[in-house]
């Protein structure tokens, strides 16, 4: 394999595909960056078994094609470390890859590319193209309530549901809900249940821009994204996600509205005296008030109130105050309604236009 590139097309491709490079691998391979010179271009692949990332870079020459797997980290390192504009000289020299750019050069280890574990196709049961913003607005106002490390490994990662009119995207924790939908008028979906893995989620969306189409592939074991000359793969968890809309209040709610930025405030002051571990407030609920107290084993105290729209009957409230400063950061619009059915019951959070997204949120005894 030997080649020339631009520094430039090199770090793009690398920094795409380098967030499911780890340094410490149970398999060494894993640690490393596939690249693949053919006459048409550079192709590079990294994984980490879960998410496969696949970006194109465009060689300035290929004057001997072929396929190597190098250190990802160092690799990027160096690109990094390059003058802005250089040009770079890859070439295979029996098990070794000497870099080139300059005065400076650079020897590294390598992995035969047979050993590079690779997904190959994706048998789809709906294929969608989507905006990039749209399906980045889908995630990110939901991919915050996924759990962490959950032994419920479903609740680990995002549920995309597709229907004949739309794709919705869901996250719970167990404690607090997020879902958001998203309009695909003019295609047809079949309805499908897939559960997205975190790493998955994460990666995807910090990929996604506000470039061309996206490509959406959604098989029964994996999820495929194209788009931007990037080719984004992920296996699914096998798991079934809970009955979601269960938990939604649905009726007999007081709606309660208020002024998004003034509520995230008081929420935010009362906060800093919270008990560190539990980080509950509570919220008592009066005509045309709310009052927020929150308060802490070493018996401090913070006390807000504002000004707000209620003229349900009075009620206390506890809840994680951390769970509320999520919800209310992800609505769009400058007012907010919450919607409150009894002390032991879920509150509804949402946008008083018709927003695309809904936040739930479990209430906690104090």
């Amino acid at each position: 394999m030997k080649l020339s590139i631009s520094r430039e097309s090199l770090l793009k491709a690398l920094q795409a595909v380098i967030g499911v490079v780890e340094r410490r691998q149970t398999m060494p391979i894993l640690a490393n960056v596939l690249l693949v010179a053919r006459n048409d271009g550079l192709t590079l692949t990294a994984t980490d078994l879960e998410v496969e990332l696949v970006a194109d870079a465009e060689a300035e020459k290929i004057d001997v094609p072929g396929d190597i797997t190098v250190p990802g980290r160092k690799l990027l390192d160096i690109a990094r470390a390059l003058a802005e504009g250089a040009k770079i000289g890859l070439q295979l020299d029996g098990d070794r890859l000497v870099i080139r750019s300059g005065r400076s050069r650079f020897v590294l280890s390598t992995l035969p590319a047979a050993e590079f574990p690779l997904v190959e196709s994706v048998e789809a049961n709906t294929r969608l193209k989507l905006a990039q913003n749209d399906v980045a607005k889908l995630l990110e106002k939901t991919q915050f309530s996924m759990a962490q490390q959950d032994v419920r490994y479903y609740l680990n990662g995002l549920l995309l549901e597709t229907s004949r009119k739309r794709i919705r995207a869901v996250a719970t924790d167990g404690h607090r809900l997020a879902l958001c939908d998203l309009a695909i008028d003019g295609q047809e979906a079949a309805a499908v249940q897939v559960i997205i893995p975190r790493k998955g989620v994460m990666e995807l969306h910090r990929l996604l821009g506000s470039g061309p189409e996206i490509e959406l592939a959604i098989g029964t074991n994996h999820v495929r994204a194209q788009f931007d000359g990037i080719r984004f793969t992920s296996k699914l968890i096998d798991g079934r996600f809970p009955d979601y809309e269960r938990v939604i209040p649905t009726s007999q709610a007081t709606t309660l509205t208020a002024d998004r930025e003034t509520l995230r405030a008081a929420l935010q002051r009362a906060a800093i005296l919270s008990n560190e571990k539990y980080r509950g407030v509570r919220l008592e609920l009066a005509k045309g008030s709310l009052k927020i107290q929150a308060n802490n084993p070493d018996q401090e105290e913070a006390r807000d109130e504002i000004e707000v729209e209620y003229d349900g009957s009075p009620m206390e409230i506890g809840f994680n105050v951390t769970y509320l400063l999520d919800a209310l950061a992800a609505v769009e619009g400058d007012a907010v309604e919450i919607d409150f059915v009894d002390p032991s019951s879920s509150c509804l959070i949402r946008s008083p236009t018709s927003s695309p997204a809904r936040y739930v949120v479990m209430p906690m005894r104090l």
